[in-house]
C-alpha cells in the first residue's frame, strides 16, 4: 500500500533536520498536499519542497500539530517491527537504570514513540495514548507491550484533556486482566499504595525520584512542611529521612487519606500530619501562626499550561516560594518545583530568588534538578525538558 506523500512548505524542513518531529499545519504546503483529504492518524512520507525525504510519521489534519515523524529510515515506515523495536530499546534502558521495575517506560517522542506513555508498576502497565497516529495503531501497541514486557495487566489512562486537541474521547480501560485500584510500589526504599485507574495522571509521578533521592545529601532537619503533596511522596521520604514532624497540604481529601496509609505503611505515622485545603490560603494561615520549618518543599501543578497563562503563572509561582520561604528557619532548605513547560529554568530561578527578596531572604541555589533518566530529555525536542526542581538554603538578607 502506497503511503501518503505530506509536502512541505519552502524552508519549512530545518527543524525537523536537525532533529525535531513535529510539523505545524501552517508548514504544510497544503496546495500540494490537501490536508482535509487525510485522516487523522493516516500515515504519511513527510517530504520537502524540493522532495527531499524526511522521515515517516502519521497526520492529523484537525491539529495545531499536524504531523509527527516517527521514523527515519525510509526502510522501517510505521509497522508493528517498529513498535516492538522501540519498545525494547526502551526497556533495555530502564532495566539498566532500575533495581525494581517502577518507572515510566515509554516517554513520548525521546523514546521514538510521540503520543504515548507507559507507566511501570510491577506487573501492571498504564498506557497514555495521546495522538490520533497512536490511537490508530493502538492494537499493534498494546500487542508489542504485551510481547516485550509480558504484564499480568495493562490499563489505558486516556481521561486526559490533551486528546481533546486530537479529537479523541477521554476514558479508562481495562485492556489486559483484572486489575485493582490498589497497588504498591517501592521508591527509595520506601512503599507507596497508589490508585493506577484513578489517581493523577497514572497514579504515580516517577519524574521527581531523583530528585526526591537528593534529599539525603541536605538533611532535611526536625521540621518539614510538604505543600501539593499528593500522596506523600515527599513528605514520607522526608520522615524515612529523619524528620521528626512532617506536615502534608493538599486539596484533595483521599489523596491525603493516602498519605496517611503510606506513613503508617512505613512505620511513620505518628511523624506525618495531614492539612487539606488550597495551598495558598493554607500557607498564608501557616505563616500567620508563626509556623516555622527547616524545610519546605514545594511540587505544585503546572500553573503555565499556555503561553498565554504565562504572566498569571510566574506571579502564582512568586507569591508561592514567597510564602514557603517566609516560613523557613535561617538556613532553612528550600525545594522548589516547576513542571511547566513554558517557564524555563533561569526564569524559574529568577522567579525564586524575586520571591526571597520579597521576603526578605537572601538565597543559596545548591543544586538544580531536572526529571529522572526514565524521562530522558530529546536534544531537538526542547518541550522534553519541562521539570525544574531547585534546591536552595535561605539566609537572612546580605
Amino acid at each position: 500500500m502506497k503511503i501518503q506523500p505530506l509536502i512541505l512548505r519552502k524552508d519549512q524542513e530545518r527543524r525537523l533536520l536537525a532533529g525535531h518531529c513535529w510539523t505545524y499545519s501552517n508548514e504544510v504546503d497544503t496546495q500540494a498536499t490537501p490536508l482535509k483529504s487525510l485522516e487523522p492518524g493516516q500515515p504519511v512520507e513527510i517530504l520537502s519542497s524540493h522532495q527531499r525525504w524526511i522521515g515517516h510519521g502519521y497526520v492529523n489534519p484537525h491539529s495545531l500539530i499536524s504531523a509527527r515523524i516517527v521514523s527515519r529510515d525510509p526502510n522501517h515506515p510505521l509497522s508493528p517491527a517498529l513498535w516492538l523495536q522501540r519498545i525494547h530499546d526502551a526497556l533495555t534502558l530502564r532495566e539498566r537504570l532500575y533495581p525494581h521495575p517502577y518507572y515510566r517506560l515509554v516517554f513520548g517522542e525521546s523514546d521514538g514513540l510521540p503520543g504515548l506513555i507507559v507507566d511501570r508498576y510491577g506487573d501492571l502497565l498504564c498506557v497514555q495514548i495521546t495522538t490520533a497516529g497512536m490511537e490508530r495503531a493502538r492494537g499493534e501497541i498494546l500487542a508489542a507491550l504485551e510481547q516485550v514486557v509480558r504484564p499480568k495487566a495493562i490499563v489505558l489512562r486516556n481521561d486526559t484533556s490533551v486528546r481533546t486537541l486530537e479529537g479523541l474521547e477521554q476514558k479508562v480501560e481495562v485492556v489486559l486482566g483484572s486489575p485493582e485500584d490498589t497497588v504498591t510500589l517501592i521508591e527509595h526504599e520506601q512503599e507507596f499504595v497508589i490508585s493506577p485507574l484513578s489517581g493523577q495522571k497514572t497514579g504515580w509521578f516517577f519524574d521527581q525520584s531523583e530528585n526526591r533521592a537528593r534529599l539525603a545529601r541536605y538533611g532535611v532537619g526536625k521540621r518539614v512542611l510538604d505543600v501539593c503533596s499528593y500522596i506523600g511522596a515527599w513528605g514520607v521520604r522526608a520522615a524515612a529521612l529523619g524528620a521528626e514532624q512532617v506536615t502534608c497540604v493538599d486539596s484533595s481529601e483521599s489523596a491525603l487519606q493516602r498519605v496517611a496509609e503510606n506513613a503508617e505503611r512505613n512505620g511513620l505515622a505518628d511523624r506525618v500530619a495531614r492539612i487539606q485545603g488550597d495551598a495558598f490560603e493554607v500557607l498564608r494561615e501557616l505563616r500567620d501562626q508563626g509556623q516555622r520549618f527547616d524545610t519546605v518543599l514545594l511540587d505544585p501543578p503546572a500553573f503555565i499550561k499556555r503561553r498565554k497563562d504565562e504572566k498569571d503563572g510566574t506571579q502564582a509561582y512568586q507569591r508561592l516560594n514567597r510564602l514557603g520561604i517566609e516560613m523557613l528557619e535561617p538556613g532553612g532548605l528550600l525545594v522548589t518545583s516547576s513542571c511547566s513547560f513554558h517557564m524555563g529554568r533561569d526564569t524559574f530561578l529568577r522567579t525564586v530568588q524575586q520571591a526571597g527578596r520579597r521576603a526578605g531572604r537572601s538565597l543559596q541555589l545548591l543544586e538544580a534538578g531536572q526529571q529522572g533518566p526514565d524521562h530522558p530529555v530529546h536534544p531537538a525536542i526542547q518541550e522534553t525538558a519541562y521539570l525544574k526542581t531547585l534546591f536552595l538554603r535561605a539566609l537572612p538578607a546580605f
